[in-house]
């Protein structure tokens, strides 16, 4: 394959990695695809390129293809039960985490999506069409979880569906002003954990800060930039929820195995 196309291709020690949990996830009568690592390497070029899927080069086999393997497996999870592997494998220390959202631009062709666009997380923002990603990630600023909602959504709503997960508990979380609650510093207090979180200029009860903890909070910012890396991410083009937060996760869980790799 030319150069461009073998940027998204697996390793061998990759494809050995989701090449388990691909199996698991196929339905038994299922009709099998010629080759599901070259699926998923489509997939990736999809998700660096940002192209649309009628562009998907022929090396990998027919657009359609590809494109409802990738609607079969994210509708059945995979890419969620993925992540939960990886957030309960260990591998790496969970005991302090960040939280954190961005706005993103949506592609204007990707409204119209079915049950109306506030059911599939468009909104209006100041940025104009858009989707907010929440971002929980842990100390090595690899990515738990992601939930996206429509632009206009408060932070406060990102940290209630985070802490709703079934997720390791941290003992610290880092987060921005933005989610200087007295709710939320309570929900962390009674859970045990300890809330790193600048106060808003509006209050008026004083609360201190741990200012070289909260330095680490460059992490989950730098894991958006990464993420952003994927065109497909760093702008919404998928009309659907669960299309758009398939790319997201797929995007994390590169992530991860790049960093477990080295």
């Amino acid at each position: 394959m030319e150069t461009s196309l073998a940027r998204d291709l697996m390793t061998n020690e990759e494809w050995a990695f989701f090449e388990r949990f691909i199996h698991s996830a196929r339905a038994p009568n299922g009709r099998k695809p010629t080759n599901h690592r070259l699926v998923l390497d489509g997939i990736f070029w999809i998700a660096r390129t940002g192209a649309p899927w009628r562009d998907l080069p022929e090396e990998f086999g027919k657009w359609s293809s590809v494109y409802r393997q990738f609607r079969r497996w994210t509708l059945a999870g995979l890419w969620e039960e993925i992540m939960e592997a990886l957030n309960e494998s260990g591998a790496v220390p969970d005991a302090l985490q960040m939280i954190d959202s961005t706005v993103i631009r949506a592609y204007h062709q990707a409204a119209g999506g079915k049950r109306g666009t506030p059911r599939q997380g468009f909104g209006r923002s100041r940025g104009g069409f858009t989707t907010k990603i929440h971002l929980l990630v842990n100390a090595h600023g690899l990515p738990m979880r992601t939930e996206i909602t429509p632009g206009q959504t408060s932070d406060y709503l990102g940290f209630d569906l985070f802490m709703a997960e079934n997720l390791p508990q941290p003992k610290i979380l880092l987060a921005g002003r933005g989610y200087d609650a007295d709710g939320i510093r309570k929900s962390m207090n009674d859970r045990g954990v300890r809330p790193v979180i600048p106060m808003r200029r509006s209050r008026k009860k004083r609360v201190g800060l741990d200012r070289s903890l909260y330095r680490l909070r460059n992490l989950v910012e730098r894991c958006f930039n990464k993420l952003k890396n994927a065109r497909r991410v760093a702008t919404r083009y998928d009309k659907t929820a669960e299309s758009f937060l398939g790319f997201v996760d797929i995007t994390s869980i590169r992530l991860w195995l790049r960093h477990l790799s080295t």
